[in-house]
C-alpha cells in the first residue's frame, strides 16, 4: 500500500465481489481479464475518452499499451482492491459466472480532488454504448443500497 493510500471503507465492511444485473455482471478486475480487457478498451479509445468521468483524464492512452503493461495495470488494481484502497471491477456481458466478454470497467475510489468524497466512474465499449445509462442506473442503486457511503458524498457523472 502506498503511504498516501488508506482503506476508505470500514474494516468490518464486506466489500462486494460481484453484482449481477440485467444483462451484465461485475467481478473484481484481475489478471484473468487481461486479454479481454485490453481488446475492450483499445477498440473504444475515442468513445471512452468522451465518456463522463473520463473526459480530460488522459486515459485510455491514444497509443494504446502492450499486453504486459496492461497486465501490470490490472495487477495494481487487484492489489488496491485487496488492500481496500480502491475498487476496480470488470464489467462482463451476461449474468453467469465464468467466461464472458469484457464490455467495460467500473472504478470506485477516494477522490483525489476532494478528500472525503467518493469518485466513481465506468466505461462501456463503443459497441455497447446503448447499455451505458442502464449500467449507470444499476450501479448507482448498488452504491446506495450496499456500499457504506453517504449518497451525498458520491461523485458519479450522470449519463
Amino acid at each position: 500500500m502506498n503511504h498516501d493510500q488508506q482503506p476508505f471503507v470500514p474494516a468490518d465492511f464486506a466489500v462486494p465481489r460481484t453484482l449481477v444485473a440485467d444483462g451484465f455482471r461485475l467481478e473484481p478486475l484481475g489478471a484473468e481479464h487481461n486479454e479481454r480487457d485490453l481488446a475492450a478498451w483499445t477498440g473504444s479509445i475515442a468513445h471512452i475518452r468522451a465518456t463522463p468521468g473520463f473526459v480530460g483524464r488522459g486515459w485510455p492512452p491514444v497509443a494504446g499499451m502492450s499486453a504486459e503493461a496492461n497486465l501490470a495495470d490490472l495487477l495494481r488494481h487487484a492489489q488496491e482492491f485487496e488492500e481496500r484502497v480502491a475498487f476496480a471491477y470488470s464489467l462482463l456481458e451476461g449474468e453467469a459466472d465464468g467466461a464472458g466478454e469484457v464490455i467495460g470497467c467500473l472504478y470506485i475510489h477516494g477522490s483525489r480532488e476532494a478528500p472525503g468524497r467518493v469518485a466513481v466512474s465506468h466505461w462501456v465499449r463503443s459497441d455497447r454504448a446503448a447499455l451505458d445509462a442502464r449500467v449507470h442506473e444499476r450501479i448507482t442503486r448498488w452504491l446506495h443500497e450496499v456500499w457504506p457511503f453517504d449518497a451525498g458524498r458520491i461523485d458519479y457523472a450522470p449519463r
